[in-house]
């Protein structure tokens, strides 16, 4: 693929190249080169899955950590409502997905258990590249970490921490987002293959669904803000246009910050303090569209592989840990279903007693049919920042906070 595609483009191409090699190689399976070329296919899926897998704690200590530190150098009022009601916002979207999912997944014409039809052929040899420690460990190491050095004002720590960040954006940017085409293509060879490209056009639907739910949350965020602080919410959306779309294209949060922030100065009822403050914050911790997505896309899944729905208790639990790393992960394009892989692994796939290449099959389909409308959570993520700003208004206004 040509360096300077853009990465949409590249996972689009890294989709259907795949696809077709694997279907490919599934009628020809009979002959011994074709069972050559899935046998590396193979072997470069299981590699790139085992080094995506090792950077997911790296990326949770890299960016929750710092945010916790930085959240302490900016303590106030403000800042804890504005962690809350991103919180808030990221499970409650995460909550109606999972709703939608329980009535809507076993009613989509999927064939359930579809997934390993046809055996893929073993990999030409196979590296584990184990993780450092733990997702679940290295979430409760950075709250500690990030805490302590707060409480203990230890700059130099925190000025590390913050170094350490940087060096996780770079591993994310020049390393995982440049092979996450390649990934994908072979995780769609390897579904070309067995024959779960079958119950594709399953996935479509699912894609259309949930950008009907970015809507509706945008729609409820924005009602719930405008009746809370008392201001037409209209004022605030009708200025975001501009920022949905740049969104689409760049795929970023933190991309599409100076859009996003000229786009809420043009609006008369948000404090001009509290956009330069809400704004850019929320571009980091707020991100409900992408939230919403991976939970729909985890029940189609789910329901596809293992012919049943996750479990209401693991979905709770789920659903509160997704948060936290929702307001941690990082603001690049799939920087939301990267840092939260380990707990899709850990609570969702162990508690169906998936086996190892079931995970990451599960992990790698997630990654890929996400990859496919992360334009649009992400510009859901920034259209919803100025609903929670409009909050912020309401709220610094009827507590007397006054403007700076």
């Amino acid at each position: 693929m040509k360096k300077g595609l853009p990465l949409p483009l590249k996972l689009l191409l890294g989709i259907f190249i795949g696809g077709a090699i694997g279907i490919w190689t599934w009628k020809t399976h009979e002959m011994a080169f074709s069972a050559s070329v899935m046998q590396v296919i193979v072997c470069a899926h299981r590699l790139m899955g085992q080094f995506i897998m090792f950077c997911v704690p790296l990326i949770v200590l890299g960016f929750i950590c710092p945010s916790i530190t930085k959240m302490g150098q900016n303590a106030g009022r403000l800042l804890g409502v504005a962690l809350v009601i991103a919180y808030v916002s990221s499970i409650l979207a995460a909550t109606m997905s999972a709703i939608v999912g329980y009535i809507l997944v076993p009613h989509l014409g999927i064939n359930a258990n579809g997934a390993f039809e046809r055996e893929i052929p073993k990999a030409i040899f196979q590296l584990d590249i184990p993780q450092l420690m733990p997702v679940i460990t290295a979430l409760v190491l950075s709250i500690v970490i990030g805490l302590a050095a707060v409480w203990t004002k230890s700059q130099h720590t925190i000025d590390l921490l913050a170094e350490f960040q940087n060096i996780v954006l770079d591993i994310v940017n020049k390393i995982v987002i440049p092979i996450l085409p390649l990934y994908i293509g072979t995780t769609f060879a390897t579904l070309g293959y067995n024959g779960t490209l079958e119950q594709f056009p399953v996935f479509l639907k699912a894609i259309i669904i949930v950008m009907l739910g970015h809507y509706i949350w945008l729609f409820v965020l924005y009602a719930v803000a405008g009746a809370y602080s008392g201001k037409n919410p209209i004022e605030v959306v009708k200025h975001y246009g501009p920022a949905y779309i740049t969104a689409v294209g760049t795929m970023s949060s933190a991309a599409t910050l100076s859009v996003a922030l000229e786009c809420a100065n043009k609006s008369k009822v948000l404090r001009k303090d509290l956009v330069g403050f809400g704004i850019p914050l929320f571009a980091n911790i707020h991100l409900c569209g992408s939230v919403l997505t991976e939970t729909f896309f985890c029940f189609i899944i789910h329901y596809f592989m293992f012919g049943n729905l996750p479990s209401i208790p693991t979905m709770i639990l789920f659903i509160i840990l997704f948060g936290i790393f929702a307001v941690g992960a990082p603001g690049v394009p799939g920087g939301t279903v990267m840092a939260s892989l380990g707990i899709v692994q850990s609570v969702m796939c162990v508690a169906a007693g998936a086996t190892p290449d079931q995970i990451a099959t599960f992990t790698g389909t997630l990654l890929a049919i996400f990859a496919l409308q992360d334009s649009f959570g992400t510009a859901c993520n920034v259209t919803g920042d100025g609903a929670l700003t409009l909050f912020l208004t309401g709220y610094a206004e009827k507590n007397g906070i006054k403007e700076s």
